[in-house]
C-alpha cells in the first residue's frame, strides 16, 4: 500500500552518537531494493548530509532545510528551491545578533557560519555537532553582507540560542513575518518562507513522482516534524518524542537508541 518512507534524521534515523546503526542501514537500503522510495526529511541542507553518504547512497531524492529544498542526490541538482526572502533573512538576523545567538545561515549547498560560534557551540547546546561544523561549515563573520552578495541563496537562517527564554524572546519579536517558524534542538528558532515545511516539501515530491500523498508514511520526533506527521498517510513517532509529538502518532516506535526504523519498516512494508 505505501510507496514511500520520509525519514527524519536527528532523533529518528540517527542515534545519541549521530550515527546510522548498521541494522537501520541495512533495512532502509533493503527497503529501497523493494522499488519504495525511501527520502530523508530534515531540516539538515545538503552539505550536513555528507558524513552519511554511504549509508544513504542508495538515496535518489531528500526533502531537506525542512522542505526549502527538495533534492536529486543521483543529478546533483534541486528539484524545488525556496529561498528566504532577503529583507526577511536580515530581519532575523538582527533578532539573532539582538540575542547574542549562534546564526546558521543554510543555502543549497552550503553551510555558513562564524568560527567564533563554531568553538563556543556549547554555549547553545550544539556541541554534538561542532566536529561537522569545523569540516562542513563556511566561514563568515559578515552575514549581512554574504545575503547582500548571494542574492536567492539562503534557504534557512537558524538561531541557536543561550537558553530557550532567549529562543522565546525572539519569537516574539520575529512572529509578525511572514515566516515558518519552527523550534528544534535544545534553544533553536528555524526560520523559513512562509508555508514551506517537511510537509510541503513531501507534497511537491510525491507530486513529482506521482505519488499519492496517502501512500507515504513519515517518521519524526520534534516539533518540526508536526506538519508532515499530519500530512502523511501515516504518522509514525519515535519512543524518544516527546508526549506531544506521539499524540500525532499512528504508530509509536523503538527510540532512535534502538533501532525505531526497523519496527516501521516491519509494520507497514
Amino acid at each position: 500500500m505505501y510507496k514511500l518512507l520520509a525519514l527524519d534524521m536527528d532523533g529518528t534515523m540517527l542515534n545519541s552518537q549521530k550515527k546510522i546503526s548498521p541494522k537501520t542501514a541495512a533495512a532502509i537500503s533493503e527497503l529501497s531494493k523493494r522499488g519504495v522510495a525511501v527520502v530523508v526529511s530534515t531540516g539538515r541542507g545538503i552539505a550536513e548530509l555528507a558524513d552519511y553518504k554511504e549509508e544513504l547512497k542508495f538515496m535518489h531524492y531528500g526533502i531537506t532545510t525542512s522542505g526549502g529544498v527538495v533534492y536529486d542526490f543521483f543529478n546533483k541538482k534541486p528539484v524545488t528551491v525556496h529561498p528566504v526572502p532577503e529583507e526577511i533573512a536580515l530581519e532575523i538576523i538582527d533578532a539573532g545578533i539582538l540575542e547574542n545567538a549562534m546564526i546558521h545561515l543554510l543555502g543549497v549547498h552550503s553551510s555558513i557560519m562564524k568560527e567564533e560560534d563554531i568553538q563556543n557551540a556549547a554555549d547553545f547546546q550544539m556541541s554534538v555537532y561542532k566536529d561537522m561544523y569545523n569540516r562542513i561549515c563556511k566561514r563568515c563573520n559578515d552575514f549581512k553582507k554574504y545575503i547582500q552578495e548571494n542574492p536567492g541563496e539562503v534557504i534557512k537562517v537558524n538561531l541557536y540560542h543561550r537558553t530557550p527564554e532567549s529562543r522565546d524572546r525572539n519569537f516574539e519579536r520575529l512572529k509578525h513575518l511572514d515566516v515558518t517558524f519552527n523550534n528544534a534542538e535544545t534553544t533553536a528558532l528555524e526560520g523559513a518562507p512562509k508555508g514551506i515545511t517537511k510537509a510541503s516539501g513531501l507534497k511537491e515530491l510525491c507530486n513529482f513522482l506521482k505519488i499519492d500523498i496517502a501512500e507515504t508514511v513519515a517518521v519524526g520526533d520534534a516539533p518540526n516534524d508536526i506538519d508532515i506527521l499530519k500530512t502523511a498517510g501515516a504518522a509514525a513517532v519515535m519512543g524518544n518524542a516527546s508526549a506531544e509529538i506521539k499524540k500525532l502518532a499512528d504508530f509509536i516506535t523503538d527510540d532512535n537508541d534502538h533501532d525505531g526504523i526497523v519496527k516501521v519498516i516491519e509494520k507497514y512494508f
